[in-house]
């Protein structure tokens, strides 16, 4: 089992209480300190070098942003705030989560799953080859080339810096962004439908105002800012 180093940056006690605690419930995840001023927080991260950084975002000195920024080096950054507007900016910095207090255990859970498959992602990854036939193209792994066909490609799905794809029978990692994926011409018939995901428009069954289900059943989130997009290409078809 991989196990994480991580440290905790936020001004209020009971939610270093919180965190700290929820944390106690996962022993892959080791907390190496716990800071409730980002100044003192900021040598720390840079010293220790942990896996994972748990910040709040509205913080006296330095906000969980702006130390952010400073630390980006680390792999994993989890906001947490009481401030929902914050969450477009967070995503720009190599986020990998926001939390919005108050947030429940099982939240919390989901948070570390992704945390585990982020990681996971980042040991299995391969990389994308351009190499591609009228249908199909190859994915490097290691010293093989897995053949995927294009037309089999139900979705993808974005990890910060990787993207996983998604077939009925598996699923690859490619060390590769989503929006690099949606401008090679191979993927032409990819829309994206959420800032996280993007769909084989062949596979699309059915599209509510919410979800997009597809050919496996599999629900897709349909972003608010991606929908007028969406249905105007589908209105096309």
């Amino acid at each position: 089992m991989n196990s994480f180093r991580c440290i905790i940056a936020d001004d209020n006690e009971l939610d270093r209480l919180t965190i700290s605690g929820y944390l106690s419930h996962f022993p892959e995840i080791d907390v190496i300190n716990i800071f409730e001023n980002p100044l003192e927080a900021l040598p720390a991260i840079e010293k220790e070098k942990p896996d994972v950084i748990f910040l709040d975002v509205d913080m006296p000195g330095m906000s969980g942003l702006e130390l952010r920024k400073k630390v980006s080096q680390i792999p994993v950054c989890i906001f947490t705030t009481d401030h929902p507007e914050y969450a477009v900016e967070s995503f720009e910095l190599e986020t990998l989560d926001y939390l919005l207090k108050p947030y429940s255990f099982e939240r919390f859970s989901q948070t570390v799953e992704r945390i585990k498959e982020y990681t996971a992602i980042r040991d299995k990854a391969s990389q994308f080859e351009a190499q591609s036939g009228e249908n199909y193209i190859f994915i490097k792994a290691g010293h093989r080339k897995v053949k995927i066909f294009l037309d089999n490609i139900l979705y993808l799905n974005s990890l910060q810096n990787y993207t996983v794809i998604f077939t009925p029978e598996e699923k690859q990692y490619i060390l590769s962004t989503l929006g690099t994926l949606l401008n090679d011409k191979n993927f032409s018939s990819f829309i994206r439908v959420h800032k996280s995901y993007a769909v084989n428009r062949k596979h699309i069954t059915a599209v509510t105002s919410k979800e997009i289900t597809l050919s496996d059943g599999t629900k897709i989130p349909l972003g608010r800012s991606y929908k007028s997009t969406v249905e105007n290409i589908l209105s096309k078809e």
